[in-house]
């Protein structure tokens, strides 16, 4: 009896105000994600259909290279200026070594190796095959975060990531013009050989190997995460430049064809940049994936918003999908 009472003194005693302030603590944690993740969602989905809005009589009037040189100098100098004014400029000096700085130097050369190699793909496949096929690297990512990093996922979470790739793949396959590759005779429709085949696999793994690798460095070291950008973006800057002037796209000067739009563009993958590799810092890389699938569907409604592309029933398929792969992955 003595000790029944005593239980009841202690749940009468229980402070009604601290489950409210638990519930207020995690809100006001997860609350920062989400408005970053919604912001991550929403300029990985608008980068497409703002691109189109540039086109004059179909074509792209800037070179794209000079583009991407812009967007890894401005994050560089944010990565900068962010290192001064939270007062880890000293942090720099310490950490200026060749063991250091040269993993940076890894995802720059992989995704300028990816980059090119999209290139020579159009050789031995059409451009929507390699849409298609392209949406196997969120398994491939997947794959390597467990075998790279260690990170288990449960029977319910990998379901959640093949429903990811199911869904890139349905969006992909509904948003084909079957009329107008019917229509276009010289146009062979959908075809991949053999060399496509093998090197959009090589494409998909190089992609998530250079997610998982990023992901690794930034955690693996014990430096600002300002540090590591500057450290990943100057590399970014070198080898896209080097890339730019080699590649003979200077010929009709650096900032031809640049407009207003251009420049909210590039402000746009600035920004992407900068808050993806907090989610690769403090997050996880699946979670950079549910970011790029749901980023499919702001891409869809903009491109009905902005350019007058309808969309038809298919398109709720795909929202499905990824509505599930959240729910199964999170809960």
């Amino acid at each position: 009896m003595l000790q029944t009472d005593r239980v009841r003194i202690v749940i009468d005693n229980v402070d009604p105000i601290q489950p409210e302030l638990h519930r207020t603590r995690r809100w006001s944690r997860g609350a920062p994600w989400a408005i970053l993740l919604v912001l991550l969602v929403f300029i990985y989905g608008s980068h497409a259909p703002l691109i189109s809005l540039t086109k004059v009589d179909g074509h792209v009037p800037f070179s794209s290279s000079s583009c991407v040189v812009l967007i890894e100098f401005a994050k560089l100098m944010v990565s900068f200026a962010t290192l001064v004014v939270t007062g880890n400029l000293s942090s720099l000096k310490a950490s200026v070594s060749i063991v250091a700085v040269l993993p940076y130097a890894i995802p720059a050369l992989l995704y300028a190796f990816n980059n090119n190699l999209v290139v020579i793909m159009q050789v031995y496949m059409d451009p929507s095959s390699f849409q298609l096929f392209s949406n196997l690297k969120i398994g491939s990512t997947a794959l390597l975060y467990t075998f790279c990093l260690g990170k288990k996922l449960r029977r319910g979470q990998w379901f959640a990531v093949g429903l990811l790739v199911a869904a890139g793949v349905c969006h992909s396959y509904t948003s084909l013009d079957w009329e107008q590759q019917n229509e276009d005779i010289s146009n062979p429709g959908l075809y991949i050989t053999s060399w496509g085949l093998l090197l959009v696999l090589v494409y998909c793994f190089v992609s998530g190997l250079a997610a998982v690798y990023t992901e690794r460095t930034l955690k693996s070291q014990h430096l600002p995460l300002s540090l590591q950008n500057l450290f990943l973006y100057a590399f970014g800057v070198a080898i896209n430049l080097m890339s730019h002037v080699t590649g003979g796209s200077g010929q009709q000067g650096f900032l031809y064809g640049f407009s207003g739009l251009v420049w909210v563009i590039i402000a746009g993958q600035v920004t992407n940049g900068l808050l993806m590799s907090v989610i690769m810092k403090h997050g996880t890389g699946i979670m950079r994936l549910f970011v790029i699938s749901s980023g499919m569907l702001v891409n869809g409604v903009l491109s009905w918003w902005l350019l007058g592309i309808q969309l038809t029933h298919h398109f709720l398929f795909p929202v499905v999908l990824i509505g599930w792969a959240v729910y199964l992955y999170y809960r």
